[in-house]
């Protein structure tokens, strides 16, 4: 805050500023909220209205605005209907009747007031030099902040939407990729090879495992996922017809070390990737064990089959040996690229958790029913195009979440810009013409003087 402030402007403090409305009798907890009343519950919380009450006996109601803040989180709530306050932390100020409240409520707002933590801040406030310029000034800045702050908030409200619109572009991206949307006009252009068949795609696969010493998988004959419309040219198969191997990792949890092997879980499979930050390491006996039934190289699909997270999947992209609980790995023939499928599991993510999962407390997804999924697969060269076309719309997309990352920030300057603008006096142009401040201020004092004292320790009441 400057040192020097505007003529006719004057410095107070928080007792010439503010009453206290006192909440003795009137705190409900959180809990004790319904989802929908005739008063909305105020409590110091994030979110502006934590609940609602029909109990009139606890509503705090005044003519004029109030200010809520909160002694722990520091949240300043603007209070202009009757309301029931939250529990522990929320003080209601009324301020006098001299000066402008909604000027004050920014005041605070540009108030820098340290995090303690979940300690208490209201003696922050209750220390703080207070900087009045004269009431009509006050109105013309309260105006000018509610004019620029509309506009800040209506701009950030369009940013905030566009991680959604993303999310959704992305998912039409793969919803196109794997009907065969995406590359109509490239097949239009290019030759598919004449022997992409299910018969062909079948004794491929066959003649791979045989290579590598790996059995049949057994094809289940219930009934498999909804297939999507895709081109004729196309085959539909299913994943255990043209996968290598369907297997999975450790059922029980292996005992973590500070160093050994590396081991992840299915929450390390959220972002889409493989996570290995965590840093978690099993002995060699138990990774040995484990990494010779699964053994995943660079390619493989990994997919969480059971509990939170199910369905969602990474490739392998990693040269070194790990080991995994909960994930379901599927080895790949070479005739499908490793990018295709996880883009197959994505666009179908859903549709596989609804038709597939089963259990009680906690999703599950079988190797059965893993390899009962249809997939349907474009020839090589479509699948490599599909791809190269799915990553370029996807850096396009980080791209602008970037942009978006950055303008996020920039508002959020924007706002604390503009308070500290109008608290330098920037704001709006001053009248020197205006009752000073000074004599604003010694009015207040001098009613405060003349008033009734009130017992000591008492605070307003509601």
């Amino acid at each position: 805050m400057s040192k020097t402030i505007p003529t006719n402007w004057a410095t107070t403090s928080f007792d010439e500023v503010f009453s206290q409305i006192s909440t003795t009798g009137k705190k409900v907890k959180t809990g004790e909220t319904q989802l929908q009343g005739k008063f909305p519950v105020v409590d110091q919380g994030r979110t502006f209205i934590s609940g609602y009450l029909n109990d009139e006996s606890l509503v705090v109601s005044n003519d004029d605005p109030l200010i809520i803040f909160g002694d722990h989180t520091r949240e300043i709530k603007w209070i202009d209907f009757p309301f029931i306050p939250g529990a522990d932390g929320v003080k209601i100020l009324k301020t006098d009747d001299e000066l402008n409240t909604r000027y004050i409520y920014y005041f605070l707002r540009n108030l820098p007031v340290e995090s303690k933590g979940y300690a208490r801040h209201f003696k922050c406030l209750k220390e703080a030099v207070y900087l009045l310029p004269p009431l009509a000034e006050q109105t013309r800045i309260a105006q000018k902040l509610d004019e620029l702050l509309a506009q800040v908030d209506t701009l950030k409200a369009r940013i905030d939407a566009i991680p959604a619109l993303l999310k959704r572009f992305r998912q039409s991206v793969l919803a196109a990729a794997v009907s065969g949307r995406l590359t109509e006009e490239w097949r239009k252009e290019n030759s598919i090879r004449a022997k992409w068949t299910e018969d062909a795609i079948k004794a491929s696969v066959v003649a791979e495992r045989a290579a590598l010493g790996f059995k049949p998988i057994k094809t289940n004959v219930s009934p498999s996922t909804n297939r999507i419309e895709a081109p004729i040219s196309w085959a539909w198969l299913k994943l255990s017809e043209v996968a290598l191997k369907i297997t999975d990792g450790a059922h029980n949890t292996p005992k973590i070390m500070a160093q050994g092997f590396p081991y992840i879980t299915a929450k390390d499979l959220t972002g889409g990737t493989l996570n290995f930050t965590e840093g978690k390491f099993i002995s060699e006996a138990e990774h040995r064990e484990l990494y010779n039934k699964c053994s995943p190289k660079i390619g493989d699909l990994l997919i969480v089959n059971i509990g939170a997270g199910t369905g969602n999947s990474a490739n392998v992209d990693v040269d070194f040996e790990f080991s995994f609980k909960n994930i379901a790995i599927i080895k790949r023939p070479e005739i499908i690229n490793p990018q295709y499928l996880k883009a197959f599991f994505d666009a179908r993510k859903k549709t596989i958790f609804n038709e597939q999962t089963q259990g009680g407390a906690q999703p599950f997804l079988s190797l059965t029913m893993l390899g009962n999924i249809e997939i349907v697969l474009p020839a090589p060269e479509e699948q490599t195009e599909i791809v190269r076309r799915v990553e370029q719309l996807f850096a396009f997309a980080e791209q602008l979440e970037r942009k978006v990352q950055s303008a996020k920030s920039r508002i959020d300057h924007l706002t604390q810009s503009i308070l500290a603008k109008a608290f330098r006096g920037e704001l709006v142009p001053q009248d020197p013409n205006d009752e000073p401040a000074s004599v604003l201020l010694a009015r207040i004092q001098a009613q405060r003087a003349a008033a009734p004292k009130a017992k000591r320790g008492r605070k307003a009441s509601a």
